[in-house]
């Protein structure tokens, strides 16, 4: 079913935030759970928690303590958008997110896409500035199966 979405929740950062990591949109699962990369199949808290030798945080709170220790902040390219479910090509009607926002509330001097879809849209809606910090890594979820957690930690971990 097609449903407009304002994203749920707010983006997560500190003052002292070094690496904002954009998706596209969250999944209908991360909605539900009211936090990023919440679907229980995504790699992504696993994958970071590898990089950093730690335990994967799985609770929200557990979440947001790792991101903050890490200087690590989170947020979409999307702000608002038409969606099928959690399908990234049924998007459409995109209204981006205020990436700036960010940028100039904290330290960031890296912004990583996880994925493509994320890319697309922060590159085709953001100013010159932000584009030229952000580089694409592989998506993390688990429809991106090309890619073991292995070597998304691999290809990830160069960014930390």
């Amino acid at each position: 079913m097609t449903e407009y979405i304002v994203h749920p929740f707010e983006p997560f950062f500190r003052a002292d935030s070094k690496i904002l990591i954009v998706g596209s949109l969250p999944s209908v699962k991360s909605r539900e759970n009211g936090f990023y990369y919440g679907h229980p199949q995504n790699r992504f808290w696993k994958m970071l928690a590898m990089i950093f030798s730690e335990e994967t945080p799985l609770l929200i709170e557990e979440k947001q303590r790792f991101l903050e220790k890490h200087k690590i902040s989170v947020y979409d390219s999307i702000r608002e958008c038409t969606i099928c479910g959690s399908s990234d090509s049924s998007i459409s009607n995109v209204i981006p997110s205020d990436i700036e926002k960010i940028v100039s509330a904290c330290k960031i001097t890296k912004i990583l896409a996880n994925g493509k879809t994320a890319a697309k849209y922060f590159l085709k809606y953001q100013d010159e500035k932000l584009c030229s910090m952000l580089k694409t890594l592989p998506s993390t979820s688990p429809a991106n199966a090309v890619y073991s957690i292995q070597k998304l930690v691999e290809i990830w971990g160069k960014e930390f």
